[in-house]
């Protein structure tokens, strides 16, 4: 270590602590995806590629890491001591491109709250345990509360989000958390969340150790992570996921929101090395999936017909070159053999599926090279047919019930996404992609949508949330209430 780096690595360490703004506008962070904004945490990480070295234990005299900071407030709540005062404060978006860099809590709760009402509630009498990685955004979200208000779900769900600092409101997946807790517990359910790092070995014994007791063996084992790093527990390598296309060079219109009005820009990215595609599959593939599986099993708690499944993502020819024939294609494929490998692990006890769910607008999608425009389109050609996350969930859970056949394509995969890769859909599509700049014209609605739907991902430009006002921020993490 040079006589710079300590230096270098505090300096990060205050960034860490004082906010987004301490950040380089062209800091690679912001081209990280799978996050509720790209946390300063984020940042000392990615630059340092571990993190970066605080201060001692004041107990152990170990030295401490920025991720030891980031679970305080997790560990404060869950200890059951009082968590960070609720404060006050008037919240404006900052926001460059399709890049959120804030979150509102009340706008954050809407969202959760709308998708909420607008699932049928149905009471099957199941009440399954599930446990369900990944719940505080995307699929994952829609998945956790459907299930809830479809299902009486019970078990836990598993999200690493950021807390409130002085300069910073939390992320806006801890204020979808609180929302969700609170409609699960008016509705008489019983349904934890715990904000931990589902890829470490800490994280899962937590989550472990809660299930045991509180719950007993799991119906369900939803998979739906997404995280632009993780540190392989076996070797301690930290491996970063890379949006990029495999074996040349991708070039491809995309949408740009960087002015007044969107427009059509051009991107061009090149290929991924093998290192990048590898470390691309064992962060997005099928590896922690495994893992969690096999943590499960060790501690007998696979139920008698156990399913897990993993959510992912085909998409259309379009897009093929950036995203199936890209990295992240190679990682889907490494989660859909992984799929294959874990039902034979499992025996007639068990068994293991992916679910390719159709085009939605997640963070991750946002940050796709080209996925913006496709999706605008998308949705200009469907208009209200394009179906939500919830609507997909509420097909899955229905398949995995029983309530609906359970119907694979012939590579053993649930597939969701019909309505998106319907001929006829794909062919209007494909003629507003030949010429994207008239066809932007013609999809101006569209654009709007996905950047109003961006906005909302964060709680932002939503009806009946008085933005005027001044928001509680400082929402604890919730707590089980029985």
């Amino acid at each position: 270590m040079t006589t710079t780096e300590p230096i270098l690595r505090a300096a990060l360490v205050q960034a860490a602590t004082t906010g987004i703004d301490t950040i380089p506008e062209d800091s690679h962070v912001e081209r990280d995806f799978g996050i509720d904004g790209p946390a300063p945490a984020e940042f000392v990480t990615t630059c340092g590629q571990q993190p970066a070295v605080v201060v001692p234990d004041g107990e152990t005299g170990r030295l401490q890491t920025i991720a030891d900071h980031r679970a305080v407030p997790a560990r404060l709540t869950s200890s059951g001591k009082e968590p960070t005062p609720v404060s006050l404060r008037h919240i404006e978006p900052k926001q460059r491109g399709f890049l959120i860099v804030n979150s509102h809590p009340a706008g954050s709760a809407a969202t959760v709250t709308r998708m909420w009402e607008r699932i049928p509630p149905r009471a099957d009498g199941t009440s399954p345990v599930v446990l369900l990685l990944g719940h505080s955004a995307g699929y994952g979200l829609a998945t956790l509360l459907t299930g809830l208000r479809q299902h009486g779900i019970r078990g836990v769900g598993v999200a690493y989000e950021g807390a409130e600092t002085e300069r910073r409101t939390a992320a806006a997946g801890w204020y979808r958390t609180a929302a969700a807790a609170r409609l699960a517990d008016e509705a008489g359910l019983d349904f934890a969340f715990v904000n931990t790092d589902a890829f470490s070995e800490s994280g899962k014994t937590e989550v472990l150790d809660l299930l045991e007791r509180r719950y007993g063996k799991v119906d369900y084992l939803i998979y739906s992570l997404a995280a632009p790093r993780r540190t392989d527990p076996a070797t301690g390598a930290v491996h970063h996921s890379v949006i990029k296309p495999l074996g040349r060079p991708y070039e491809a219109p995309a949408l740009d929101f960087s002015g007044d009005t969107p427009k059509v820009a051009s991107v061009r990215l090149e290929p991924a090395t093998e290192e990048e595609k590898h470390a691309t599959q064992q962060v997005m593939g099928g590896a922690d999936w495994s893992l969690w599986v096999k943590a499960l099993t060790d501690r007998s708690l696979l139920a008698d017909g156990f399913t897990t499944v993993a959510l992912t993502y085909i998409g259309s020819e379009l897009t093929a070159p950036i995203y199936r024939q890209g990295t992240m294609g190679a990682a889907k494929e490494h989660l859909e053999t992984t799929a294959v490998e874990l039902t034979a692990m499992l025996g007639g006890t068990g068994r293991a599926f992916t679910a390719v769910a159709g085009a939605a607008v997640t963070q991750a999608s946002s940050a796709i090279p080209s996925i913006a425009l496709y999706t605008a389109f998308l949705r200009t050609v469907l208009g209200d047919g394009f179906r939500t996350t919830a609507q997909q969930a509420e097909e899955l859970w229905d398949r995995l019930t029983g309530r609906a056949p359970l119907v694979v394509d012939d590579q053993g995969r649930i597939r969701l996404d019909g309505w998106e890769l319907d001929q006829q859909v794909q062919d209007r599509v494909r003629e507003l992609w030949a010429d994207p700049e008239a066809g932007l014209d013609h999809a101006s609605q569209g654009a709007d949508w996905f950047m109003a739907q961006i906005r909302e991902l964060y709680g932002w430009g939503l009806e009946g949330v008085d933005y005027d006002v001044q928001a509680e921020t400082g929402i604890p993490w919730p707590m089980p209430s029985r």
